[in-house]
């Protein structure tokens, strides 16, 4: 029997996900959680195969909660409405075992659940396809001078970390904001990290 625990804070979905894992022969849901705190809890007290992790919630979101449970036995399984190349890299460096998108068919979850059960991972088409035409427009330096600008540097310590001029270092802060279409150093940094570009 593979034991289930789901993470999901909207009620109706979360008991209708419950219901359908439930009407499978060989599976049997035995927590629901509403955040991904309540799903950490869940999954170290009732030691379940895989948790079915939701990925925007209150208090903690779904990838932050699979973060956490990354050295657990218990498998994790993103399922979420989100289709963002973001996200689904932070996942996968969550080390998630599946990615499920909640308007593909039912019968694909709990054919994915046994999938992964198995040893494999399952991902949705469109995400593979996604991070391989997602590529970043900003060449390693310019990609250089973003990160640390995400670190919170300022000009003159970029400047000086990377031994170029200020006006240099304004250049290239320009050419970023040009490239990514936005109209500050925030909105390029919001932008790249939902790509997932930001490492």
């Amino acid at each position: 029997m593979i034991e289930i625990v789901i993470a999901e804070d909207q009620q109706m979905m979360l008991g209708a996900l419950g219901a359908l894992l439930d009407f499978e022969a060989d599976m049997k849901v035995v927590g629901k959680a509403h955040n991904g705190e309540e799903a950490i809890k869940l999954v170290k007290a009732l030691n379940p195969n895989i948790c079915i992790m939701d990925i925007e919630m209150p208090v903690m979101d779904g990838l932050d909660a699979a973060y956490e449970l990354k050295d657990h036995s218990c498998r994790v399984m993103v399922l979420t409405t989100f289709a963002q190349p973001g996200y689904f890299e932070r996942a996968r460096r969550a080390g998630v075992e599946g990615y499920l998108l909640k308007d593909s068919p039912s019968e694909d979850l709990a054919a994915a659940i046994r999938t992964i059960m198995d040893g494999r991972r399952v991902y949705a088409p469109e995400l593979v396809d996604m991070v391989y035409h997602n590529e970043t427009p900003l060449t390693e330096r310019e990609e250089q001078v973003l990160k640390l600008i995400a670190e919170g540097r300022t000009t003159q310590q970029i400047a000086d970390e990377l031994k170029i001029t200020n006006g240099t270092v304004r250049n290239y802060v320009s050419v970023i904001l040009d490239k990514l279409e936005v109209g500050n150093r925030i909105e390029a940094i919001s932008y790249y990290q939902k790509k997932g570009w930001l490492r």
